[in-house]
């Protein structure tokens, strides 16, 4: 019978004995050359806490983000998920704020946590080169989750922030990665909680050791560690001083008026104009291929339900009783913006159209290509009271970038289903 290793997994001990006997050629002096005395499980405690404390909100709000695009309607993406997909449920339109809320953590908060995410891997990163990579099957287990772990976490974020800075190098969807990807962190994030929390515990639960620490299971701590440069509390305050700055580069995407301009690392809209329309767009009317002919005096908006098909022309909409009100806008990029809006509400023109009480509303663009060129409206995101087909913004006329002659405005929807340039409105029952 053969012997077994020290977990009763059943792995034969020669086995990683024989890995020890042989390592790769280089192996010792890669091991040795980690000579930081910082470097030990305390200070990789401390980090892991914070994470342990902030990823989940970034994975919640991730899935919340998702959820608000209506994936019962077929409108989130990607669409076929099979077993990954999400219960459904009818995102609320109160608060107002509330998509601006969610997708702005989501994205502001994965772009603070940058420092502490490296400073974590630098702490564990003899680990990761350590030979042999495992001693038994429980720590082979352990290496593929940290392997999915860092790899998810990379993933997530290296494509997260090219997406926002617009520069579309993947050579595939980025909705559908970072979804799959979301997925693959999540499941590894878990496991690892799991296997470190009572070690993470363990560790915090002493008092602060000297440096250098004592030699750890984990063989974080150095075997010949040199002259510290830095303190813990110093290299806790680098840490911390690179998430503050990024903050401040990365708040003003939520803020109209010049700390707009601070927001260096979400470029889009960092300079949108001035006038009443000065705000982000983003999706222009010329890039969407608008033509200046379909949104002038022939322009007609179609509503159709309940047995009947209505045309109105702008001057129509304009004669129709109007609600004003200030909502907010939020893209997926992370941005928001508050604005003041002024329309017929989505509510009267479902009752001109043969349905009171909607159970929800298709509404199409004039632009013939792009994936958000449609979009369908829950119930309670027709019946909103503050639920627009908006024909004005702060009291001037909608321009062109904006939507002109109408578009969609409804409280805590996502930007890119507050349609520009509408052409129909097709509304159901129940």
């Amino acid at each position: 019978m053969s012997a077994r290793d020290d977990h009763g997994y059943g792995a034969p001990r020669g086995l990683w004995r024989e890995l020890d006997r042989h390592p790769p050629p280089g192996a010792d002096a890669v091991r040795r050359g980690w000579r930081s005395p910082l470097r030990g499980p305390w200070l990789t405690s401390v980090l892991g806490l914070v994470l342990l404390v902030t990823l989940p909100l970034v994975i919640i709000t991730g899935l919340l983000d998702y959820a608000a695009y209506g994936p019962q309607f077929g409108q989130a993406f990607p669409t076929h998920v099979s077993w990954l997909r999400l219960p459904t449920f009818d995102w609320p339109t109160r608060p107002s704020w509330l998509f601006r809320l969610t997708q702005g953590l989501h994205v502001g908060l994965g772009i603070v946590l940058i420092p502490v995410v490296l400073a974590k891997l630098w702490s564990v990163i003899p680990k990761l080169f350590e030979w042999p990579p495992a001693r038994s099957v429980a720590q082979v287990l352990e290496r593929i989750s940290l392997l999915l772990l860092v790899g998810g976490i990379l993933f997530e974020t290296a494509t997260g922030v090219l997406n926002i800075q617009y520069a579309y190098l993947f050579g595939f969807d980025f909705y559908t990665a970072h979804y799959f990807g979301a997925w693959v962190f999540i499941g590894a994030f878990v496991a690892h909680v799991a296997l470190k929390l009572p070690r993470l515990v363990t560790t915090l639960r002493k008092r602060r050791p000297a440096v250098p620490e004592q030699p750890d299971p984990d063989r974080l701590v150095a075997e010949r560690p040199g002259p510290p440069t830095l303190s813990r509390r110093g290299l806790l305050a680098v840490v911390g001083g690179g998430s503050l700055l990024l903050a401040l580069l990365t708040i003003g995407q939520s803020l109209d008026g010049p700390l707009r301009r601070t927001a260096l690392l979400l470029p889009r809209g960092r300079n949108p104009g001035s006038g009443p329309n000065g705000f982000q767009v983003n999706r222009s009317a010329t890039a969407a291929g608008i033509q200046p002919a379909e949104t002038g005096q022939a322009w007609r908006l179609t509503l159709t339900g309940g047995g009947r098909t209505v045309q109105l022309d702008r001057a129509t909409l304009l004669a129709m009783t109007q609600h004003t009100a200030r909502l907010p806008i939020a893209c997926v990029e992370g941005w928001s913006t508050m604005q003041t809006w002024t329309g017929v509400r989505l509510a009267d023109l479902a009752v001109l159209a043969g349905v009171p009480d909607p159970a929800s509303a298709h509404v199409r663009s004039l632009e013939q290509g792009g994936l958000f060129r449609q979009a369908t409206l829950q119930s309670n995101q027709v019946t909103d009271r503050d639920a627009l087909l908006a024909l004005r913004v702060n009291g001037v006329d909608l321009s062109a970038d904006h939507g002109f002659p109408a578009r969609i405005i409804v409280p805590a929807l996502p930007g890119v289903h507050c349609t520009k340039w509408v052409a129909d409105i097709e509304f159901h029952d129940a």
